[in-house]
């Protein structure tokens, strides 16, 4: 039996390591794009309020078709046909920017890049839901997320240099489809090894529910107040190269940065939870929130620190985030639930980053209030979602 277990925990292990190094290919790809993104519009004639609504938008449509690709996967089953879908759009429309020559169309393929992530993310998280119940929720979800974010890392490093040595972003855009195709590549190897991915998480006898619990909803209303008042990269980027604080050639390394503390946070933070369940996510909370005044008030060092500070809050999302929901949902609703989940959390997203965009033409400091105050207000509720999730622990363990 124990050896048995011992196969079950490598061979999730292999699974989740196989989908972080397509997360890790897919991450190079779409987060070098958008490193440049805010820059390359404005150079397209779009102004910041344009740059917010696109990137806010983009986000809308990134979360918000998740609820439709969650709710076909459950019933349907067929979670690598959709998830393959939604990674060919996502891979293919980045190195497409290259052809981009009016910001409208530029827009159009920021979006339709999104369209695809919200298409196989949910897939994708169940898929590792199943796989992470042997190995540790946070640990499975951040190691995930921390390979996730090297490609977040590296591409935009590759963008930058392409940058250093005078290219221009279309040649960055063009470069991109290299990690794209070898994304494609890993999915397809991961398909054929792990056909049926549900197998990986033993299967229990589920607790009859009627629907998602009140401790799910009100943990997305907590997650969805802090999305919205966490200012998206490319207006972020707009900021800086409006201002002059930060140089085009520095833009992609300030992001670059902030991908590399989201992927140690990941891991720290996956691990705390695991031990320590939500309160971990308070903590993430309390210094991410301090990101905007660094980031819109103060200079080159201030800046520096306020992405670091930006990249926390998104490891602890990132990580925390969706593990979390595999323990409030049974699973042959995972899919659902993270597709309902993304959607509310893109809502707020969008809305957020719409009002953000405003707000920075009007005035910084009233950006800065929102941002701030609206992140600390999802504290309550979660304080809240962390006493009823353990009530609900104890209850199950006495029945």
């Amino acid at each position: 039996m124990k050896q048995q277990s011992a196969t079950n925990k490598r061979s999730a292990m292999v699974f989740v390591v196989l989908l972080g190094v397509v997360s890790l290919f897919a991450d190079m790809t779409h987060e070098g794009a958008r490193s440049i993104h805010g820059p390359f519009l404005a150079l397209l004639g779009a102004n910041a309020t344009v740059v917010g609504l696109i990137s806010g938008f983009g986000e809308l449509v990134g979360y918000a078709f998740r609820i439709v690709s969650g709710y076909v996967t459950d019933k349907t089953g067929r979670y690598w046909t959709i998830t393959i879908i939604g990674y060919v759009i996502n891979m293919l429309a980045v190195p497409l920017l290259a052809l981009a020559g009016s910001w409208e169309a530029a827009a159009f393929l920021i979006v339709a890049e999104r369209m695809g992530k919200a298409i196989r993310n949910p897939v994708r998280d169940a898929m590792l839901s199943h796989a992470t119940c042997d190995i540790g929720r946070g640990w499975g979800f951040g190691l995930h997320e921390a390979m996730d974010q090297i490609g977040a890392m590296l591409g935009p490093l590759i963008v930058a240099a392409v940058l250093y040595f005078k290219g221009t972003y279309q040649t960055g855009f063009a470069c991109l489809l290299i990690p794209a195709l070898l994304t494609l590549g890993v999915l397809l190897f991961s398909r054929f090894l792990y056909p049926h991915p549900r197998n990986l998480e033993a299967t229990t006898p589920e607790l009859e529910t009627k629907g998602l619990t009140s401790v799910y909803w009100m943990y997305l209303g907590a997650m969805a107040l802090n999305a919205a008042g966490y200012a998206d990269f490319p207006l972020i980027a707009y900021h800086f190269q409006k201002t002059s604080i930060v140089s085009d050639n520095w833009i992609p390394v300030f992001y670059s940065v902030a991908m590399g503390v989201d992927a140690v946070a990941a891991l720290v933070f996956g691990r705390l939870f695991d031990r320590k369940g939500l309160s971990i996510l308070v903590i993430a909370i309390l210094f991410s929130a301090a990101f905007a005044p660094l980031v819109f008030m103060g200079g080159f060092s201030l800046s520096l620190i306020g992405m670091a500070l930006w990249g926390v809050g998104m490891g602890a999302q990132e990580s925390i985030m969706r593990a979390a929901v595999a323990d409030m949902v049974p699973r042959n609703k995972r899919a659902s639930a993270y597709g309902i989940f993304n959607t509310g959390y893109g809502v707020f997203w969008f809305l957020g980053s719409a009002l953000i965009g405003i707000l920075y033409d009007f005035s910084i400091p009233w950006l800065i209030a929102f941002s701030v105050s609206t992140q600390l207000a999802s504290l309550p509720l979660l304080f809240k979602v962390r006493t009823l999730a353990a009530q609900q622990s104890q209850g199950k363990q006495a029945g």
